[in-house]
Order: structure tokens, then sequence, then C-alpha cells
């Protein structure tokens, strides 16, 4: 029976006429026959020549269902072309395998909710003139300035161990905006603790103010976008 690692069983991706190969738990399975595996994507998502053992564990099926497909060969996890982890950090992951791929994601909704929150609450402010509005929209800045450290934290993690911290321009995106954002939303935070009254009126400093607010929004969307595209790839019609 054939052994892969990773090159090799990279070559049987489902495109231009290749089988469609995955590996589970060491057992390298060919799925041509699967029309869920068309053009070597499940779901849109996941890419076949690839080991998916850590997302098989997460899918809503189990890993039964590879049964009624053809064992091609054996997997060999350990691919010396690939840098091999702290000892303690693999086990861990051996352990915890949803660490490998699920902090980021999870970590991530925080501060999307409440960056964009404090545009909503300071329009709220405008239209009923009501003060807890504002004040409302200040702490919700400040809890995304806080979720946004573990969750830029886990993003690197995820970027090293997946990808082997590999230069992709949706990573490179997410850096650069995600500097912007911090910059701003600090910026922007500091500037209503030292005046707290900076927004009370539409003089020309609070209308400064409202407007760094309002761009936190269409940057935490361009960021949430490019991270979506890593986790569900768009593919060509």
């Amino acid at each position: 029976m054939k052994e892969f690692d990773l090159e090799s069983l990279s070559a049987f991706n489902g495109k231009d006429g290749q089988p469609v190969y995955i590996a589970h738990k060491g057992r390298v399975i060919d799925v041509s026959a699967s029309k869920l595996w068309k053009a070597g994507l499940h779901m849109k998502r996941h890419h076949a020549g690839c080991d998916l053992t850590t997302d098989i564990e997460a899918a809503p099926h189990g890993p039964e269902v590879l049964d009624k497909f053809y064992l091609v060969g054996t997997f060999r996890k350990k691919d010396k072309a690939l840098r091999s982890l702290p000892n303690p950090l693999e086990i861990v992951l051996e352990r915890f395998p949803f660490l490998r791929r699920h902090p980021h994601p999870m970590l991530v909704h925080f501060p999307i909710v409440f960056m964009i929150s404090p545009a909503l609450f300071s329009l709220l402010y405008l239209l009923t003139d009501v003060k807890s509005f504002e004040t409302t929209a200040f702490h919700c800045l400040g809890a995304g300035i806080l979720f946004s450290v573990p969750a830029v934290l886990t993003g690197y993690f995820t970027w090293w161990l997946n990808y082997q911290a590999k230069s992709m321009r949706p990573v490179r995106i997410k850096i650069f905006l995600s500097g912007i954002l911090m910059a701003v939303s600090i910026i922007v935070f500091l500037w209503r603790v030292l005046f707290p009254d900076v927004f009370t009126s539409l003089a020309t400093e609070g209308i400064v103010y409202f407007f760094l607010i309002l761009s936190l929004v269409p940057i935490v969307a361009v960021i949430g976008w490019y991270g979506a595209t890593l986790t569900f790839p768009l593919e060509k019609e």
C-alpha cells in the first residue's frame, strides 16, 4: 500500500482530472466517487489533497462516512519539509484538537460586535438625545479594544500553526487593517476619556469624533470579509 506525505498527497486534489484523495488519521481515502467532492472541494470549505483529520472531527457527521470509499494508502503525518512543533504544544493539540482552528473564529466575534456597536449607539444618541446611548457607545468601544487583543493573538497563532506564517493576501490585509482598527479605536477611546463632553455637541471636534466612530464599521467589515474567505474560500464557477 502506497505511503503518502503532505507533498505527494497534495497532487490528488481533484483538479485537472486528478483523483480526489483526503487523509484521515493516517489513512488516505479516494473520495472521487462522491458528488459532494466535486472538483476536489467539499461544502465550499474543505479541499482535497490535505490531511482533514481535524476538520472531520469537527464535522456534523462522523468519520464512518469514509468507510464506504476506497482506502488507497497510508499518510505520514510528520512531513520533514515542515517545521516541527514544540513537544508540549504538540501534546496539547493532540489532546484538544479544536485548538488548531477554532480559538480565533470563536474569539473574533466579540470585537466584531463591540467595534460596530459604538456607531449604532452614537446614532441612537443623535436621534434621541438620550445620554445613556452615548455612554453605552463608549463602553462598547472599550470592550471592543479589550476583546481585540486575544482575537489578534489567536489570529497570529492560527496563521503560524495552520499556514506556517506564509505570506497570504487575505492575511496581509487583515493584519494591516487590524492595526488601523486598533489605532483608531484607541485614539477615539482616549479622546473620550480625556474630554467626556466631546460628543455632546456637533461642533468640529464632535463631528470628527463621530466620523472616526463610523469609520470602524467598514474597517471591521473588510477584516471580517477576508477572514471569511480563509474559512470559506471563494471559488470560481
